[in-house]
């Protein structure tokens, strides 16, 4: 800390020297500015750019785009490694974190300037006092009303909504009053501020479990059990109904402009306050800000890039990426034309609050919007929801593990070294490995390459990822910390074996998920490659390219369509259900029907592979074979079982091997058709963790000791595997 505190200081001393000291900075090595901004966003950030390079053409800028869902990741790697950017544009929710870890360089002085912006903005980009970004432009939830659906008057409070909701699907059976994301915790806040509701104790601490917050997830939940609010929305979907006119009121931000339709009639308005309370629907400010590296190698130079194009790019951004920019005078400058819409969200972000940018809201979201859905989808009632996102909040932020003394394992890993090379030593000896070796001298000549290939891309990534794993992560520090992390995991220390959150009920999940899929991708697989080999079966060629699209199509892709198929109230399946006369099912309320979701999505991307394989080896199988078992008065089944099936066995366990050990690491599906669901008994250990790396607290040294676990298992299953092949030969 000590040594980040020096650092800081080092640049604040910096950014007292003169600009023209920073003059001498070689043209070559220009200011890297990182951003996630996109389409007119983007474009207005250029052009500040070719406007700062006019006024200072000894700092010459490069520009580079980073997706947003990777900036963040990109970032705190990076920036330590002395790779990342002079300058960087991002929401100042991670500010807290990047500040502790010494990511972001603070920006005392300009003390006439703060006063520019809107005060709410300032107080999102400060930490510990002192403005750690200049604010750029700010964002927050407001009501999008269809102006040709909502005659007369938007409803002020909650109350009046409620009577025009009742109005209108009096009006328009089939739509819906209101709609937004409302599975997503960052979309409820203004409910729960309304209220009364929070989520940060006085101390800083996250503090769910409140009857307030109850209440609001409540409310909700009434709107959509009434059916004013649609089931289970995505931001997909809320735009879809919004632009077919199929709702009147929409719950969303600025970004929602670039998805609406020509042509749509709509106004933006203040969310309507909270009769109940009479409090404030709230919603949260997020600020984009421009920051300052604390790596940086020219400081002076930086800074005065961000305060550019805070300041004087304030108008470009305002005019023709219809931001709203934090600086004040912006909207009062001579000559710009400022969009209407623009105004508006200016105005209903007013009554918002700066989102909390400490480090242990990144441990909130997630249990939150959890607890959220299972409420909302009636698994569970919104107090009990929430006391379980308290408890899972609880363990994420729970005090890391002691440092422990490294010599005992470096001590060890010597020991091992030198064992391991006496063997290969006397091995080799024995064995006359050498006089082999050099006889064959050309063959491993050709093998060198992808040797050391898979030295580099295999073998050193996975020395290193197990090495973290004995290491415990916390703001941008590594410390040793021994076999705690194995210890905890394996013990369930602070859990339950039974919760989800526990590695054994996890294992348990992957098992029973790994069986069920590779039985169904057998089972299936075999069965058409044997109803495909028959000469009666025309158009068999047809039913082969057919049957291997679901294979041929990215699982992301399939994953992303079957998510749909299974959404209660919009789902294909759901609708077929009802077409039959059986009522819709929640898929992802309960625990079995969720794992049937993900099962079923699975088992479409896995039979083809088994069919092929099949279809390959039923080849080889001469038909004398079954034609004698048939004239000797075989039955079908008895063929199958005596001839067919041992003789695909060498080509069947193979693919079973490789099959299994794809299904025990597929990642994609869960987290993209049930994400965990409900409450995260649905995880797979490779989701587990990927949440405990990039959900909870980046706990790197968690997931890694995950990653090593998943590693010793398989490595077992394949020798298990191994071993089991060679006997059937």
């Amino acid at each position: 800390m000590k040594r980040w505190m020096t650092m800081g200081l080092v640049l604040v001393a910096l950014m007292g020297v003169s600009l023209e000291s920073n003059a001498a900075v070689p043209a070559s090595v220009p200011l890297r500015l990182w951003h996630s901004y996109r389409g007119a966003e983007r474009d207005a950030l250029e052009q500040v750019v070719v406007d700062f390079g006019r006024l200072h053409p000894e700092w010459p800028v490069e520009l580079l785009a980073v997706p947003y869902d990777a900036f963040a990741n990109k970032l705190t790697s990076a920036i330590p490694r002395g790779n990342g950017p002079d300058v960087f544009i991002a929401a100042h929710e991670r500010l807290g974190d990047w500040a502790e870890s010494g990511l972001v360089a603070p920006l005392s002085g300009d003390d006439g300037l703060w006063g520019a912006f809107f005060p709410a903005t300032v107080s999102a980009v400060t930490w510990k006092s002192t403005p750690h970004g200049y604010p750029l432009a700010f964002k927050s939830l407001a009501l999008f009303v269809r102006d040709d659906l909502i005659g007369g008057s938007v409803p002020a409070d909650t109350d009046a909504m409620v009577a025009t909701c009742r109005g209108f699907a009096k009006d328009r059976p089939g739509s819906f009053c209101i709609a937004w994301e409302a599975g997503s915790f960052y979309h409820h806040a203004p409910w729960l501020f309304g209220f009364g509701g929070g989520i940060l104790d006085d101390k800083g601490s996250p503090v769910l479990d409140r009857p307030e917050n109850a209440a609001s997830i409540a409310f909700v939940r009434d709107l959509t059990n009434e059916g004013f609010l649609p089931q289970e929305p995505t931001s997909a979907l809320v735009t879809q109904l919004f632009n077919e006119g199929r709702v009147a009121m929409v719950v969303n931000g600025p970004w929602f402009l670039g998805e609406l339709a020509q042509g749509v009639p709509y106004s933006v308005h203040p969310l309507p306050r909270v009769s109940a309370t009479g409090g404030a629907t709230t919603p949260f400010l997020t600020v984009d800000a421009a920051m300052v590296s604390a790596r940086s190698l020219q400081p002076e130079a930086a800074r005065a890039l961000a305060r550019f194009i805070a300041v004087q790019g304030a108008a470009t951004r305002l005019v023709d990426a219809k931001q709203v920019v934090a600086l004040e005078s912006a909207f009062d400058s001579p000559g710009v034309t400022v969009d209407p819409i623009v105004l508006q969200f200016r105005d209903a972000s007013a009554l918002a609050i700066p989102m909390p940018n400490v480090p242990v809201m990144r441990a909130v979201w997630e249990p939150a919007s959890q607890a959220l859905r299972s409420a909302l989808r009636g698994a569970t009632e919104p107090a009990d929801a929430l006391k379980a996102a308290s408890k899972r909040i609880s363990i994420a932020t729970r005090p890391r593990p002691a440092a422990a003394n490294p010599l005992p394992a470096m001590v060890g890993l010597v020991i091992v070294g030198i064992g391991a090379l006496i063997w290969a030593a006397r091995r080799f000896r024995r064995d006359d490995t050498w006089s082999r070796m050099r006889a064959s001298s050309h063959a491993y000549a050709f093998l060198a390459p992808a040797a050391i290939a898979t030295a580099v891309l295999v073998f050193v990534p996975f020395a290193v990822g197990t090495g973290v794993a004995f290491f415990s992560h916390y703001q941008g520090e590594f410390t040793y910390v021994g076999l705690s992390n194995f210890i905890n995991i394996l013990g369930s220390t602070d859990y339950a074996v039974t919760d989800p959150l526990s590695f054994w009920f996890t294992l348990a999940v992957t098992i029973m998920w790994t069986i069920v899929n590779v039985f169904l991708h057998v089972s299936i697989g075999v069965a058409l490659a044997l109803a495909l080999r028959r000469p009666w079966m025309k158009l068999r060629g047809v039913y082969r390219v057919l049957l291997i699209v679901p294979w041929a199509v990215p699982n992301y892709i399939t994953a992303l369509i079957w998510k749909g198929m299974f959404h209660k109230q919009f789902g294909a399946i759901n609708g077929l259900l009802q077409w039959v006369g059986l009522e819709p099912v929640s898929w992802f309320s309960h625990f079995w029907t969720s794992f049937a979701a993900n099962v079923a999505t699975n088992t479409w991307l896995g039979f083809p592979f088994m069919m092929v394989v099949t279809l390959g080896a039923l080849q080889s199988i001469p038909a004398e074979l079954e034609e004698a078992a048939e004239i000797d008065g075989a039955s079908a089944f008895q063929r199958f079982f005596s001839i067919t099936l041992p003789l695909l066995k060498p080509a069947l366990l193979p693919a079973v091997i490789l099959g299994g050990v794809w299904t025990f690491n597929m990642f994609n599906i869960i987290y993209l058709v049930s994400g965990g669901e409900p409450d995260g008994a649905t995880e797979i250990l490779i989701t587990e963790a990927y949440r405990w790396a990039f959900s909870r607290q980046e706990q790197y040294g968690y997931a890694a000791a995950y990653a090593t676990l998943i590693f010793l298992f398989l490595l077992a299953w394949s020798l298990a595997a191994g071993r089991l092949q060679r006997r059937t030969k």
